[in-house]
């Protein structure tokens, strides 16, 4: 299940198409409005702060909700040890009290991402200064740092 910003104070609720009885919600926004400025070949990951974690906690079901945070802490942990394996080079920060991760890009513009428009709790962005960053799915981390980080 995923999450989007939403507006705060509110717990927005949007239909599934085809299945009446279930429900996605949107996540909370974050608490905090800083910016991550990342300028060098890094993986950045990104999870909700304590906050914005209790109000995601209080819109889903139990179940759901510590599914949710069994995945994101499983699968962020395994993501580091293969990047932590495999290449030792690259910087690794975590996103958790920011709302924007700003990658400064050796051609100028800079790509600026809003975490509140983001409708997961937490996932990971590949960057080379070199390049647009890409989001990628945490559970493809193997494959996917050698074909972002190999390719030109």
């Amino acid at each position: 299940m995923g999450c989007q910003g939403g507006t705060p104070g509110t717990n927005p609720v949007q239909k599934v198409p085809g299945t009446p009885s279930h429900t996605i919600r949107k996540k909370p926004p974050s608490s905090f409005s800083d910016s991550l400025f990342i300028d060098s070949r890094s993986v950045v990951f990104f999870a909700p702060d304590s906050v914005q974690m209790e109000n995601i906690k209080e819109v889903n079901e139990q179940m759901i909700f510590e599914s949710l945070e069994h995945d994101c802490y499983y699968q962020m942990r395994n993501a580091r040890q293969v990047v932590e394996r495999d290449w030792p080079g690259l910087t690794v920060s975590t996103a958790y009290k920011n709302r924007w991760l700003v990658f400064r890009r050796i051609h100028g513009a800079d790509s600026i991402v809003d975490l509140n428009r983001i409708n997961d709790i937490c996932g990971i962005y590949l960057f080379d200064p070199a390049k647009n960053p890409v989001r990628i799915t945490m559970t493809n981390i193997d494959s996917e740092l050698g074909f972002y980080f190999s390719k030109k």
